[in-house]
């Protein structure tokens, strides 16, 4: 049996699924077992006075040596809900800024987000030069938020739980890190620093070295958020399968009171998370950045 990758309980909607699941184990079968089974992404929705509604599946591809699935899961869906919702989101706080000199209300909320963004990780991290790259920037901040929020309401689901999303928004860092530094120091520039500016002879040790570096920031990216967004709401689950597993009235407002700081704490995480993803994607490329002045100023001296 595969499992499929790691879902996000909404905060408010997970005592209503411990008691699904306390349920059914009593009925039979492993508590927690039944408990995290509702933590896995599935291919339907779950909607409230509707009940499930079963997604479009498709035979898997084969593409060389690899098999891909594109069926729709419940990830998929919210990850569009979130893309859908930014989109509407700033086309009516650009429209209202436009209208008005002084942002108010909506337009003012998401003012406020995209000065932080510029003047306090854009350019300490980038310089002026990294302004090109806030659009960028602001969407995956956005993004991230949405898709992290969608799981603190009832049958929502929050995609950045599942490590396929984290890793394409890894990806996408990835290739504007690349891009960033490619055009700041040029091409033959940026190959010449995988060779860590030593001697020839170490060249074989210092450039895999070098190439494995690229990686392993965007990896730490996608683990980063994946783990933060998926562990918090573990917990929960498993404190509130305590009151099951114990079947004791006396011990439940313990792990009911732990369950609900949590809670309160995912809420906090679900925005810090959007910022440490940006701030360190902005930081990666102003490494990149920097290293293209260092060199032009080198040669501006020589």
């Amino acid at each position: 049996m595969t499992l499929l990758p790691f879902d996000e309980i909404s905060g408010s909607d997970t005592l209503r699924t411990a008691l699904q699941a306390g349920e059914k184990a009593e009925k039979g079968g492993n508590l927690f077992t039944e408990l995290f089974e509702h933590t896995y992404d599935s291919h339907e929705l779950e909607v409230p006075f509707i009940g499930h509604i079963h997604l479009p599946h498709f035979d898997p591809v084969k593409i060389g040596g690899m098999t891909i699935d594109f069926s729709i899961t419940k990830h998929v869906v919210f990850l569009w809900i979130a893309a859908l919702l930014l989109l509407i989101a700033t086309i009516v706080a650009a429209r209202r800024n436009r209208r008005s000199r002084i942002p108010q209300g909506f337009g003012n909320l998401i003012e406020l987000f995209v000065v932080f963004i510029r003047d306090e990780i854009v350019v300490p991290n980038m310089g002026k030069e990294g302004l090109r790259y806030l659009p960028y920037l602001l969407t995956t901040f956005f993004f991230i938020i949405i898709m992290n929020l969608f799981g603190m309401i009832p049958y929502g689901s929050t995609s950045t739980g599942n490590v396929n999303v984290t890793a394409g928004l890894a990806i996408i860092a990835f290739i504007m890190i690349q891009v960033s530094a490619i055009r700041s120091q040029g091409f033959g520039h940026y190959l010449a620093h995988l060779t860590g500016g030593v001697p020839w002879p170490l060249w074989p040790i210092m450039i895999p070295i070098e190439v494995l570096g690229l990686f392993t920031k965007p990896f730490a990216l996608c683990i980063r958020l994946y783990a933060n967004m998926t562990g918090g709401h573990l917990v929960i689950v498993s404190l509130l399968g305590l009151i099951f597993l114990f079947r004791s009235y006396l011990i439940a407002p313990v792990p009911v009171v732990f369950a609900l700081g949590i809670n309160l704490l995912e809420l906090l995480v679900a925005f810090l998370q959007a910022y440490i993803f940006t701030m360190l994607t902005s930081l990666f490329m102003g490494l990149g950045i920097q290293a293209g002045h260092a060199e032009a100023e080198g040669h501006g001296h020589s």
